[in-house]
């Protein structure tokens, strides 16, 4: 699998990374080792996780089969910290939630240091220099070797990349952030992706196949082994299921006929080629559907049929989201 760098950095990450949110909950061990032994005999290496996927199951179950199935070396380790579960407060960016939360996750993954580190959503709560000096802490002490953000809006990342690049040497630079961006996701695109682009920030992408509807699945009816027919996970599904959506992913339909390949891998060659995009994170239930995403490598899609998606799936961008001279 080719290797990007992520952002400005000298780290470098395959170009389709595994994400494991449902790991410890809807998908067990052995479909967990399957998936993580394929992909890293494809050549992926960058793997995603966070400390409230599956109340900390999914960081410990990758921990586990990093012991004796994968070797540590060969991944990109990537975790966040920042969600915790009080309904009075989503996010605590605090430098005591934040390194605590670091160590917790080192003690479950089974390591001295993750590479990647991301705050994993803005906390209004606290000032945004005493996260990111956790961020810096984290670095420093050799417990992250590279730090990122997640769901950070624009003018939150621009401020935060900002802060870090003033003091060079001292503070560690934002290597990455991680949102969800795909053909029915573009939102990122206004200010986001800008931002990533002029201060040097690769992109992580999650939910690159919108939430599953890219692929398709859901056009006729929805399959009852689908997230869409989960209980805890229709609610995440249902937002993508309007005419809009309707319209885009027949449009990713009638490009994959053409080409004769899926419209998994129309929809995932569409957002890994975007610029910015250093890795799209994909999760999957089981090998089989990770095979899928693994076997876009070979696909690149023309500029016609990228024309033609960018098109369909325009979103609206009007004052003042872009700059002014282009409007």
């Amino acid at each position: 699998m080719e290797q990007r760098h992520l952002g400005r950095t000298g780290l470098r990450v395959s170009r389709i990374g595994l994400g494991t949110l449902t790991w410890g909950r809807d998908v067990d061990e052995h479909d967990a080792a399957d998936m993580l032994k394929a992909f890293w005999e494809a050549g992926g290496t960058l793997v995603d996780t966070a400390d409230v996927y599956g109340d900390g199951e999914a960081e410990y179950l990758l921990g586990q089969l990093m012991e004796g199935l994968v070797p540590r070396r060969d991944l990109v380790i990537s975790t966040k910290a920042g969600s915790v579960p009080d309904p009075d407060r989503r996010f605590d960016g605090s430098r005591g939630h934040l390194l605590a939360a670091l160590d917790a996750s080192l003690a479950r993954l089974g390591t001295d240091h993750v590479d990647v580190w991301h705050v994993h959503a803005y906390d209004p709560d606290t000032p945004l220099e005493e996260t990111l000096q956790a961020l810096d802490l984290a670095v420093s002490s050799g417990r992250a070797r590279y730090a990122g953000v997640s769901n950070f809006c624009g003018w939150q990342l621009a401020k935060a990349a900002t802060w870090q690049l003033a003091t060079p040497g001292t503070r560690t630079r934002l290597a990455s952030t991680q949102l969800e961006y795909s053909l029915l996701q573009r939102g990122v695109e206004r200010e986001v992706l800008p931002a990533a682009l002029d201060l040097g920030i690769g992109l992580l992408p999650s939910s690159p196949l919108g939430r599953g509807v890219l692929t398709a699945k859901y056009r006729h009816s929805t399959p009852p082994d689908s997230r869409g027919a989960s209980e805890h996970l229709a609610p995440f599904v249902e937002p993508y299921l309007d005419d809009t959506a309707t319209r885009i992913v027949d449009a990713v339909q009638t490009a994959a006929d053409g080409l004769a390949v899926t419209p998994l891998q129309v929809a995932l060659a569409w957002v890994r080629d975007r610029p910015g995009v250093a890795a799209p994170i994909v999760g999957a239930r089981n090998a089989q559907q990770l095979a899928g995403a693994l076997s876009v490598e070979a696909l690149t899609l023309p500029d016609e049929i990228c024309r033609a998606l960018d098109d369909v799936s325009a979103p609206v961008h009007r004052y003042p989201d872009h700059d002014w001279s282009t409007l």
